[in-house]
């Protein structure tokens, strides 16, 4: 129903973000990760709204529509992928994303390291050997499928470094995504200027 909603940034809270599109506010689930990456509420010219976009997921139960936000179409993609997978329902898939990127969810899978996939609120073990199994593969395509434009591209493969770097100096794989994450205007950074920033946090 909804491919994307774009607008200003009225609200963000614990799990949520809400945009403003023509006095109307939706309001959209999103994970720790999409937060990172929205910008500050304040912080744009003359303290106007700032613009923010978000791809979507629409899910519609008996009980409860849902509308779910996401920063780049790879995550939503990843979480699709998530969401298929028997006992992975909307709540664990975003618990799952909040924890780490899709980059390092790839990584974890590639690696078969269930015991970092676990470790997400809702996530038991059995369930987490049951997407690193499922996922196996498929998560290398949608990175390679997710219509990034060069500059997008760029800062996913700048992140991804960072938290590499990061996890080379001692850090685990969860704590080096959330410090990279957590880096104001994360996309727009270098690999190195990610690395001092994030240290920074961790420190």
């Amino acid at each position: 129903m909804f491919y994307y909603i774009s607008g200003r940034l009225a609200v963000v809270g614990d799990g949520f973000a809400v945009i403003d599109c023509g006095g109307v506010g939706y309001r959209l689930t999103v994970s720790s990760t999409t937060l990172a990456e929205l910008p500050s509420i304040g912080a744009s010219e003359g303290n106007s709204l700032p613009a923010a976009k978000l791809y979507t997921y629409l899910s519609v139960k008996e009980d409860a529509v849902e509308l779910f936000g996401f920063y780049t179409m790879r995550e939503l993609e990843t979480y699709k992928l998530l969401i298929s997978i028997s006992g992975v329902g909307p709540k664990a898939a975003m618990s799952i994303l909040s924890l780490m990127s899709p980059d390092a969810l790839s990584d974890a899978v590639s690696s078969q390291n269930v015991k970092l996939i676990s470790k997400a609120p809702g996530v038991g073990t059995k369930t987490a050997q049951r997407i690193v199994l499922e996922l196996s593969g498929k998560l290398a395509a949608v990175a390679g499928d997710s219509g990034k434009g060069a500059a997008e591209s760029a800062a996913t493969e700048a992140i991804k470094e960072a938290e590499d770097a990061l996890v080379v100096l001692g850090y685990s794989r969860a704590e080096a995504a959330s410090a990279v994450h957590g880096v104001a205007d994360a996309a727009k950074k270098t690999t190195e200027e990610l690395i001092r920033a994030a240290l920074s946090r961790l420190v």
